[in-house]
């Protein structure tokens, strides 16, 4: 017997943006991460781009993942 689930719309980018940065990590200044196509299909990479210009934090790409730095210090790579 097929049961209908109810189809949830997807939240508005600026929610996930909100929730993303209402982490506890973000929120302690700390480092989260995020598949790249979620970013991309979910919020936009140039509206991801300008919301970290507008906190002044960094962030990296490598091998499908987005690392945020939820701080404005430097990063340093190291090799």
């Amino acid at each position: 017997m097929n049961q209908l689930v109810p189809h949830t719309p997807p939240l508005a980018p600026h929610l996930i943006l909100l929730d993303m940065f209402s982490s506890k990590a973000a929120r302690q200044g700390a480092v989260i991460r995020r598949k790249s196509r979620d970013i991309d299909r979910l919020i936009g990479r140039d509206a991801f781009v300008r919301e970290l210009h507008r906190r002044g934090y960094r962030a990296v790409e490598n091998a499908g993942q987005i690392v945020i730095f939820c701080n404005n210090e430097p990063v340093r790579p190291l090799t």
